[in-house]
């Protein structure tokens, strides 16, 4: 399997702590954050990877936060794809901030075909 892997970026803000996305009571990393960046990161892994009518959709995330981050911190995600089993993807990940790692599990997406997934979701409302 060819090496599929990515790491991104962002930084703790008032936007993204616990207290304002509703997860918690403090102004630390909140945990809903981590887990978009981890998604992010393996997205991003992916990209150029797909047929253009493809994409793919998270369907688990098992994700320790380990460690709080402050606002003004640096936090990055890795995802590296760890197993195919058809259209079942797995990613190894983790997240750290300047001072260590602070979330680590493993998160798998689906690859679909982009215009049916939507088309499928849109028919509930009918």
């Amino acid at each position: 399997m060819e090496n599929i892997k990515a790491t991104v970026n962002d930084i703790v803000t008032e936007s993204n702590t616990a207290l304002s996305v509703g997860s918690g009571s403090l102004k630390v990393y909140a945990t809903p954050a981590m887990l978009a960046l981890i998604e992010k990161a393996a997205c991003e892994a992916l990209k150029g990877s797909l047929d253009e009518s493809e994409t793919t959709v998270g369907t688990l995330l098992n994700v320790k936060h380990i460690a709080a981050t402050p606002i003004g911190m640096k936090v990055s995600a890795t995802a590296e794809l760890i197993e195919r089993d058809g259209r079942k993807l797995v990613f190894n990940v983790t997240a750290s901030d300047e001072c260590g790692v602070i979330g680590e599990g493993v998160h798998e997406r689906f690859i679909v075909n982009s215009e049916k997934f939507i088309n499928k979701t849109y028919s509930k409302k009918q």
